[in-house]
């Protein structure tokens, strides 16, 4: 098989998986879009490299992951974050799981990118801390820190919002 073909059915088989994960480091639609393409296109030139890989979905993960590190890096592509939620709604009260989901997405959107990436990892793909560790291509015990430092931030933030919510309703 070339190389051309291994990429496409790879992108074709991935594509969902990848860009809910860039989805989910940058919270906006277009710019996960941007920045899968903007990985693949990096990754095509050495897709040899991509596919003798033990776990290609890993290798191209930990590659989305350090392309979202890398873009925010440069002052240009800092935006201010505006997570999406869903449009949905299957007729029952959704109040309180939209109040939730919107407070989590808002949290993890004010966590430095790389541990939102292994909190991503962790929680919403459910891999265990050492394929998030290779993934982020760092130890095991790195992981737990940025995932324990990443839920302290959120929780702290959360914490501070509320009591200032509860201040100014009195």
């Amino acid at each position: 098989m070339t190389a051309d073909l291994a990429f496409e059915r790879f992108v074709r088989e991935h594509t969902p998986t990848l860009y809910r994960t860039a989805f989910l480091l940058t919270g906006n639609r277009y710019e996960a879009e941007e920045l899968l393409q903007d990985t693949l296109t990096r990754l095509y030139p050495k897709w040899d490299r991509v596919m003798s890989a033990d776990k290609p979905i890993a290798y191209v993960q930990r590659c989305v992951g350090n392309r979202a590190v890398s873009r925010r890096r440069v002052p240009d592509t800092r935006a201010e974050s505006r997570w999406e939620l869903p449009d949905g709604w299957d007729g029952s009260d959704l109040s309180e799981k939209v109040a939730v989901s919107r407070t989590v997405w808002q949290l993890l959107g004010t966590l430095p990118t790389k541990q939102r990436t292994a909190l991503v990892l962790r929680y919403f793909y459910d891999l265990p801390e050492g394929d998030v560790a290779e993934a982020l291509g760092c130890r095991p015990t790195s992981v737990r820190s940025l995932v324990s430092r990443g839920i302290a931030a959120m929780r702290t933030a959360y914490f501070s919002t509320a009591t200032a919510a509860e201040g100014s309703r009195r």
